[in-house]
């Protein structure tokens, strides 16, 4: 069973802002990625940890290597929910602090 999609607010911009053919495929792959969202075996999901640059335990990556696209998004998994936090490209661990970033002020202000 597949696990419902949800974007924040910046997410839905990140996503408006690529150009049509690359916004197909991101839309893909986290649709690809929504059907086995959790990590191997029960799925293809990717953690994502703490480093010197970003505080990210807990949250999953997409790793669009050709694209050069990075979108991180955490699980709600009472809800079956898979929520993206943020779609950029990678860009030396930019995305990752934007990402928490993001989710600081989701904290912050819930919706």
């Amino acid at each position: 069973m597949d696990w419902k999609i949800e974007y924040i607010k910046e997410a839905v911009k990140d996503l408006r802002k690529l150009d049509p053919f690359n916004r197909r495929l991101v839309l893909k792959a986290i649709q690809k990625t929504a059907e086995r969202p959790l990590l191997p075996p029960d799925g293809i999901g990717k953690p994502l940890g703490n480093n010197a640059s970003s505080k990210l335990s807990g949250y999953y990556k997409i790793k669009l290597r050709g694209l050069g696209y990075r979108i991180v998004y955490s699980l709600v998994r009472q809800d079956k929910i898979m929520k993206v936090i943020i779609i950029s490209v990678r860009d030396d661990g930019e995305v990752y602090r934007e990402a928490e970033r993001r989710i600081r002020e989701m904290i912050k202000n819930p919706e």
